[in-house]
């Protein structure tokens, strides 16, 4: 018979705590999405990179990942042409009314189909899609497939070049 959950004599460990077995280092999905939290605070308060990562909502009150550092300083430096592409893709859109969250998305994706060799664009768009339906509307999965989609044929048609 199981013990119900109040009962005072049972005790729950978590697997993430002291457990040898979990790794401490943090998935690109976590990266990706700590970055996500960092661009949406330099998006709405005007911030540089640096205050956004020292917010305790944007990194739990932990060091952020490396990765989503990487990702952040690119999506800085590249702005302007990261936004290009999209609104490229988007001719029925002006790149302000994308949803904020669904533009920041594609924003993390093309810097990473772009200036992140390691990562392969299918990953790169798959989990661009998932994050786009855990953080925004239901319909942004299908959205931010279509656009990435576009990106991605024309990286691989050669109709888009990278100097990195």
């Amino acid at each position: 018979m199981r013990k119900p959950l109040n009962d005072p004599n049972v005790s729950f460990t978590p697997p993430s705590i002291g457990s040898a077995a979990v790794s401490k280092a943090p998935t690109r999905r976590i990266a990706r999405e700590t970055a996500l939290r960092a661009i949406y605070v330099i998006e709405m308060r005007g911030c540089e990179p640096e205050e956004a990562l020292q917010d305790r909502l944007v990194t739990n009150g932990e060091p952020p990942p490396a990765y989503s550092v990487r990702l952040i300083n690119h999506i800085d430096q590249y702005r302007e042409q990261l936004d290009e592409l999209i609104r490229a893709k988007v001719e029925k859109w002006e790149l302000h009314r994308i949803a904020v969250i669904d533009r920041l998305i594609l924003r993390i994706a093309v810097v990473e189909m772009l200036y992140f060799p390691d990562v392969p664009p299918k990953v790169t768009i798959n989990e661009a899609i998932e994050i786009a339906k855990k953080y925004s509307t239901e319909k942004s999965g299908k959205f931010v497939n279509g656009v990435l989609d576009a990106i991605y044929a024309d990286l691989g048609d050669g109709r888009l070049s990278v100097n990195v």
